[in-house]
C-alpha cells in the first residue's frame, strides 16, 4: 500500500518544501494551454499599450493643428498672414474705381 508521506531522495520527509530536486508533473495539454494563455495576454498587453501611445500622439497632433487653425482663423482676416494674389488684384481695381468715382463726383 502506497504511503501518503512526501519523501525526498535521501529518505527524509518533505512537507511542501521546494528545492532544486522538486518534481512537478503536468499534462502536456495543460502546459500548452498555460503557455498559450500567457502568450495571448502578453500580446494583448503590448497591443493595448501601442494603441494608447498612438492615440496620445494623434491627440497631440490634433491639438497642435487646432491651435494653428485658430491662429490662422484670427490672423488671416486681419491681413497679418498675407493676402491671396486675387485679393491684391481686387484691391487695386477697387482703389482705381474709387478714384474714378471721386473724379466723377468732383466734375458734377
Amino acid at each position: 500500500m502506497p504511503s501518503n508521506e512526501n519523501t525526498e531522495y535521501n529518505g527524509k520527509r518533505s512537507h511542501g518544501r521546494i528545492n532544486d530536486r522538486t518534481e512537478l508533473t503536468i499534462p502536456v495539454r495543460n502546459l500548452i494551454g498555460i503557455v498559450s494563455a500567457v502568450a495571448i495576454f502578453v500580446w494583448a498587453y503590448f497591443t493595448v499599450g501601442e494603441r494608447l501611445n498612438f492615440l496620445e500622439h494623434q491627440t497631440k497632433i490634433i491639438d497642435l493643428e487646432m491651435k494653428m487653425n485658430s491662429e490662422f482663423r484670427v490672423k488671416w482676416p486681419r491681413g497679418e498672414l498675407g493676402a491671396l494674389p486675387d485679393d491684391a488684384e481686387q484691391n487695386i481695381r477697387l482703389d482705381f474705381l474709387e478714384e474714378k468715382v471721386k473724379e466723377l463726383e468732383k466734375k458734377d
